[in-house]
């Protein structure tokens, strides 16, 4: 019977959207900054915010805000809309900034160390395998399982295509 290694990623670091920016997550925090509005209310509303377990960040004046799934520059669109709609600011000029989060990756299965592995936006398959010590003597590594959320993708990390340097 074939061993089966299964690398468990179940928080895949980084999910991106529009133009490969990073959505937000519940828990990340982000800092708001506003312009185009009287300086007394800009110092208020200049703030850090956390994405709630709901999704949402709470705003002086309009409430709750959709920001789960968004990127940085979509959450500020939709803060000025909701701005606008409002009829509390005709012209708010919104910044977002994504507070930098550890993001973390855990890899279990057929290697020496299973573990949690800090991500890093440069980590491939086997850089994870790698930082929770490779495989042990058992793996499969023709059958690597990747999790992430409800989907299961198989690798084999041993098929791999080597392209010739040249001399010069």
């Amino acid at each position: 019977m074939q061993r089966l290694l299964a690398v468990l990623l179940f928080s895949f670091a980084l999910v991106t959207g529009a133009f490969g920016q990073a959505t937000l997550r519940v828990g990340d925090p982000v800092e708001l900054r506003i312009g185009g509005v009287p300086a007394e209310d800009q110092t208020q509303l200049n703030n850090t915010y956390s994405v709630d377990a709901g999704g949402a960040i709470n705003l002086p004046y309009i409430g709750k805000v959709h920001a789960e799934g968004t990127t940085p520059s979509q959450l500020a669109r939709s803060i000025e809309d909701s701005f606008r709609t409002n009829k509390i600011y005709s012209n708010p000029n919104i910044t977002i900034i994504m507070q930098p989060s550890a993001r973390f990756v855990n890899v279990g299965g057929s290697v020496r160390s299973p573990s949690r592995v800090q991500f890093t936006e440069d980590m491939t398959l086997l850089t994870a395998i790698n930082a929770a010590g490779g495989f042990n003597d058992f793996a499969d590594q023709r059958h690597v399982r990747l999790l992430r959320g409800n989907e299961v993708t198989v690798y084999d990390v041993r098929d791999k295509i080597e392209v010739p340097q040249s001399f010069f």
